[in-house]
C-alpha cells in the first residue's frame, strides 16, 4: 500500500470514528426540531453545537498541530446526508483558518454550490472572507462573486466582511452592495441589511451616508436592517 492510499484509509477511519460518536449521542427528538427549523432540508442527529464541537474537539487540536489541510476528510464529511457534518467541515475551517490560502477557495465553493442553505452558506462567509488579511485577491474574487448568478454566491460576497470593524474595506463592501440593489431575493436583501448593521456598530455615520446615498434604490427589507443601531 502506497502512502497516499494509507492516508485515505485513515481519513475514512477518522470519518466514520466521528459518525460513530454522532450516532451514540444522538437525540430523535431534538432532530426532528432542527429538521424542521431548516425547513426539513437535512437530516440531523438532533446534536446541539456543545455536545457535536464536544464530540470532535480532541480531532481538531490535533488536526491544528498538523499544519495541514484534511481536504480528504471533509470531502467525505461534506457528502454525509446529515447536518452536522456540513458543520462539522465549517468548524474545521475556522480552526484551521490561518492555514487557509486563496489557492483553498475552490475546494470551499464545491462545498458552498451543494446542500445550499442560510445555516452553512453564512459559515463560510468570514472563513473566505478572512483570507483577504494574507491575500488581498480574496477582495477581488468577492467582487466577482457579487454578480454571480447564484444567490446564495452573492449572499457570501455580501457578507464576507463581517465583524472587520475599522478593518472593513468600505470601497470595496459599497460596489458590492450597489452590485445587489434591485435583487426581489430575500436572502439578499437580509444580507444587505446585515452586512451596513454590523458595520453600523464601528462606524454609524458611515453607514447612514451610504443610506441616504442608496435610499431610493435600497429594498425596505435592507434599510430596516441596516438602521437598526443608528
Amino acid at each position: 500500500m502506497n502512502v497516499k492510499s494509507k492516508l485515505g484509509g485513515l481519513y475514512i477511519k477518522m470519518y466514520f470514528e466521528i459518525k460513530e460518536q454522532f450516532e451514540i449521542n444522538r437525540d430523535e427528538e431534538n432532530a426532528v426540531k432542527m429538521a424542521a427549523y431548516m425547513k426539513n432540508l437535512f437530516p440531523f442527529y438532533g446534536l446541539p453545537s456543545p455536545k457535536r464541537k464536544a464530540i470532535y474537539k480532541e480531532l481538531l487540536k490535533e488536526e491544528k498541530r498538523k499544519k495541514l489541510l484534511n481536504w480528504n476528510l471533509l470531502n467525505k464529511c461534506y457528502e454525509d446526508e446529515y447536518r452536522e457534518f456540513q458543520y462539522f467541515v465549517i468548524d474545521y475551517l475556522v480552526a484551521m483558518q490561518k492555514y487557509l490560502t486563496y489557492d483553498d477557495v475552490p475546494h470551499m465553493k464545491r462545498y458552498i454550490k451543494t446542500k445550499q442553505w442560510w445555516d452553512t452558506i453564512d459559515g463560510f462567509d468570514r472563513i473566505i472572507g478572512n483570507i483577504a488579511f494574507v491575500d488581498e485577491s480574496i477582495n477581488d474574487l468577492m467582487l466577482k462573486w457579487s454578480t454571480d448568478e447564484d444567490f446564495w454566491v452573492r449572499r457570501i460576497s455580501i457578507d464576507h466582511q463581517l465583524s472587520r470593524k475599522d478593518k472593513t474595506n468600505t470601497e470595496l463592501l459599497e460596489r458590492i452592495l450597489v452590485n445587489n440593489f434591485g435583487s426581489s431575493e430575500f436572502f439578499i436583501n437580509k444580507a444587505i441589511g446585515w452586512s451596513l448593521r454590523d458595520y453600523s456598530k464601528s462606524n454609524p455615520n458611515w453607514v447612514r451616508k451610504f443610506i441616504e446615498r442608496h435610499k431610493d434604490k435600497m429594498d425596505k427589507l435592507s434599510i430596516k436592517e441596516a438602521s437598526k443601531y443608528i
